[in-house]
């Protein structure tokens, strides 16, 4: 009967799936995933990145959402659910912050890709791939900021419309378009003369690629790629209903997001190898990947300005549909704990994503002189995030479910729909010993590569 229950609330379910793969589908797959599949290994780095995320992500996504659902608070609610303890709350609110402070450096981002299609759209293929034209881009000041502002107000938009007639209706509108789109660019990547090579690289494993490093910067990327330690999942979790099967969802999410990371090196390596004469090299460029690299590689092929204008498009709906999921965990937090309506959450978040926002958007022009440790505001932002506030969340998690929520719990709530935890021994010793590990290494390995005490 409870199958049956959970078969017929089947909106439900696709409305999870298809938001919580949206979150996990963001920049971070479109750019990261391909350069450092390129510089780590290619295909041996992907079969790494597919083992741990069918181990490690599968985990700290099923712990995070559960957990969301038990609870039916964001992250500082769910955490002080079960106890009023200081460390309890800690755990909570850097899940809690982490959003707060990704949201305004990425949504800086989305609004070079918004510069980027308007110049497709309008034919301005040849100028965007001239060099310097990034650069001079973004020191502009006026430019970027304008476009970060028009992207920010589409997502705080969407957010005030609320969960169902926002978040859900704009993840099942964008995501089966950014899927398609990914299958028509990916299809004319690899058709390019020369293109073959890349394809080769990034899918056939070579052992003699692998290094300790492959399988550090896999787990980081993970990170990014899966939504994991972001408060997102425990939020999203929260508003699941008790008859979607959490574990058959996690694994639709798995799924999804592998999907497209793969789509994502098939879209970019062949292309790139191509358009370099395979040179691997090439790739290993962050967002001048998105914004240099493949600009001149579209301008050096047929259909370029049409490839263009589809491949910025699938980027502003992925970075968007990220955009959405960690603005809403932070609008949610604001409603919990403050118990504010959405409006004054909404638009509390959005001064906060403005001004911290306007910092990067200002970082690489008028402000260019203003560093921290060395650093321009959004790098600075990406590092403090993604270096070391997540590994320290994912620690938190870890802990916090094998040690006070308790394993047994968890498992309640995985069965509750349907009885089944089919990776339950996975889960169990992933969580009690190798997820924090793990999330350990990458804070370790990441904070002495960015000072320069061991090179990645």
């Amino acid at each position: 009967m409870k199958h049956n229950k959970n078969r017929s609330s089947f909106s439900g379910k696709i409305g999870f799936v298809l938001s919580a793969a949206g979150a996990s589908v963001g920049l971070g797959n479109i750019w990261r995933f391909p350069y450092l599949a390129a510089k780590y290994g290619g295909g041996i780095f992907l079969v790494v990145y597919i083992i741990l995320a069918l181990t490690f992500g599968y985990s700290m996504i099923m712990a995070e959402t559960a957990l969301g659902r038990m609870t039916k608070k964001s992250p500082v609610g769910a955490y002080s659910s079960f106890g009023k303890s200081k460390w309890l709350s800690f755990g909570g609110w850097l899940n809690a912050i982490i959003p707060i402070l990704i949201v305004p450096y990425y949504s800086v981002i989305g609004g070079w890709v918004v510069k980027y299609l308007v110049e497709y759209m309008t034919g301005q293929t040849q100028a965007v791939a001239a060099d310097g034209y990034f650069s001079t881009f973004i020191s502009n000041g006026a430019s970027p900021e304008i476009c970060f502002i028009v992207f920010s107000l589409v997502v705080l938009v969407i957010i005030y419309a609320g969960v169902q007639n926002g978040i859900e209706r704009v993840s099942k509108f964008m995501m089966p378009i950014l899927v398609f789109l990914s299958v028509i660019i990916a299809v004319y990547s690899v058709t390019r003369p020369g293109a073959l090579e890349g394809v080769k690289y990034f899918l056939i494993p070579n052992l003699s690629h692998f290094s300790w490093m492959t399988v550090v910067t896999a787990m980081g990327q993970m990170f990014y790629s899966l939504s994991i330690a972001m408060g997102i999942l425990i939020t999203f979790g929260s508003y699941m209903k008790k008859e979607t099967a959490i574990e058959d969802s996690t694994i639709q999410v798995e799924i999804f997001d592998t999907a497209i990371a793969i789509m994502a090196g098939l879209m970019i390596i062949p292309a790139v190898f191509a358009f370099s004469g395979g040179d691997a090299d090439a790739l290993q460029a962050g967002p001048a990947l998105m914004f240099i690299t493949i600009p001149k590689v579209f301008a050096s092929m047929g259909l370029g300005t049409v490839t263009g204008c589809m491949f910025f498009v699938l980027v502003l709906f992925a970075a968007l549909t990220s955009s959405i999921a960690l603005t809403e965990s932070a609008v949610s937090t604001f409603e919990d704990e403050f118990k504010w309506s959405r409006k004054k959450a909404t638009t509390v978040i959005g001064i906060i994503i403005i001004v911290l926002g306007s910092l990067s958007a200002l970082g690489y022009g008028p402000l260019a002189n203003v560093t921290i440790i060395g650093m321009q505001f959004l790098d600075f932002f990406d590092f403090l995030t993604n270096t070391i506030m997540m590994p320290l969340a994912a620690i938190a998690t870890c802990l916090f479910i094998s040690k006070v929520v308790g394993l047994e719990r968890i498992e309640e709530e995985v069965t509750l729909c349907d009885g089944k935890f089919r990776r339950k021994n996975i889960f169990c010793f992933m969580i009690h010993y190798l997820c924090p590990v793990f999330a350990g290494i990458i804070l370790f390995s990441s904070i002495a590569n960015a000072f320069g005490w061991i090179t990645m």
